[in-house]
């Protein structure tokens, strides 16, 4: 049974060819509060599999079909706005999630709410051995990034949060609407952050609380340093949705200042530090040119 502590937090998780890890960890989530799985999974037989699997406390929603990050967390959250539900936490597949990481989030925020303060989004810091250990939150600035450490006992106001273990203020999803359909995976989180602020909510970085989280697949070694990195298709969405946001008159100055310094950094990157690096070149490059003539949603 759902911890009555977290009685209106629910949860959204997205799925996508889960292992046994991911559907034990939805399960385990179900039992400390609202749990809806979203799949994106293409076929139909591996989604019956999937549901057979899952508790049956957990709301299952088979798409049987790929139709991207956006659309998929939209869906979960407009099933806990319609039950009822006031806060949604998000988290990908792979997230470790745990009761006090929930619990202290949505405290953080119910506190916020209780103060009328206008807050959209609350989040952790996070950890990827990977890189370099617990990262930093993010403030936009010109032609680079701020980064502020994860340190204290107050929330610190930033300008973007990833989507994994966050949590969603829902009495403003209307206000601020939903996550961007079109820029289907990529920027996703950084756009609805973006547009949030834009209309006068503020991002909170809760740094006492921390999460695992992995970005991407096996880190790049270049320039002395660890880059994340995805795949060649991954990297199309990437350079194709900056370019969209670029053309957005309410993102602010201050990021695409910054992304225009990294854009071409990351194509001498994947030219030459990644394997098979031609066609991670090609992939953004076609996702540039996509990004220009605004021809959005999924990858045909």
């Amino acid at each position: 049974m759902p911890d009555t502590r977290l009685a209106r937090v629910g949860a959204v998780v997205v799925f996508y060819h889960p292992d046994a890890g991911c559907i034990e960890r939805a399960n385990r989530l179900a039992r400390w509060c609202r749990c809806v799985v979203v799949d994106n999974t293409p076929t139909c037989e591996e989604s019956e599999r999937i549901g057979a699997q899952l508790d049956d406390a957990v709301v299952y929603l088979p798409n049987h079909a790929n139709v991207g990050i956006a659309t998929a967390l939209n869906q979960g959250i407009e099933r806990l706005i319609a039950d009822g539900y006031e806060l949604a936490m998000l988290f990908d597949q792979d997230s470790e999630s745990t009761l006090e990481l929930i619990g202290g989030l949505a405290g953080v925020m119910q506190a916020c709410i209780a103060r009328r303060e206008r807050v959209a989004l609350v989040g952790p810091a996070y950890e990827d051995a990977r890189l370099r250990g617990l990262a930093p939150f993010v403030r936009f600035g010109y032609f680079k990034l701020e980064r502020v450490m994860s340190a204290g006992d107050v929330p610190l106001d930033v300008d973007f949060l990833i989507s994994s273990g966050s949590c969603v203020n829902l009495a403003c999803w209307r206000d601020i609407g939903p996550m961007d359909d079109a820029l289907f995976i990529d920027f996703v989180d950084t756009e609805w952050c973006i547009r949030a602020k834009s209309r006068g909510f503020r991002v909170l970085g809760v740094p006492w609380i921390s999460m695992t989280h992995e970005l991407g697949e096996e880190p790049a070694r270049a320039f002395g340093r660890n880059y994340p990195m995805h795949s060649a298709v991954r990297h199309y969405y990437l350079f194709r949705n900056a370019v969209a946001l670029l053309k957005r008159g309410y993102v602010a100055c201050t990021w695409k200042s910054t992304e225009l310094v990294k854009l071409p950094v990351r194509l001498v990157i994947y030219a030459c530090f990644v394997p098979n690096g031609r066609t991670h070149v090609k992939m953004a490059l076609r996702g540039l040119w996509h990004g220009v003539t605004g021809r959005l949603g999924p990858l045909a």
